[in-house]
């Protein structure tokens, strides 16, 4: 339990950090023949910084919980 705390703490804090990332994807938007023409879409990911402080308080009552026993 207490390595899955850790993890679960080391998580939250980069989440707090980091609040999101972009991922790029091409799609076809024309075709024809040797001619083509793509486009390129920013598809943006985000998180709460509440969840990762849920994260990270969570993290703390597993190590401390394994700390009791």
């Amino acid at each position: 339990m207490k390595t899955i705390g850790i993890v679960t703490i080391v998580v939250g804090a980069l989440m707090v950090f980091y609040t999101g990332f972009n991922y790029v994807t091409k799609e076809k938007v024309v075709d024809l023949g040797p001619i083509e023409i793509n486009k390129e879409q920013n598809n943006p990911v985000q998180w709460s910084p509440i969840v990762a402080v849920v994260l990270v308080i969570g993290g703390v009552v597993l190590v401390a919980a394994d700390k009791r026993k």
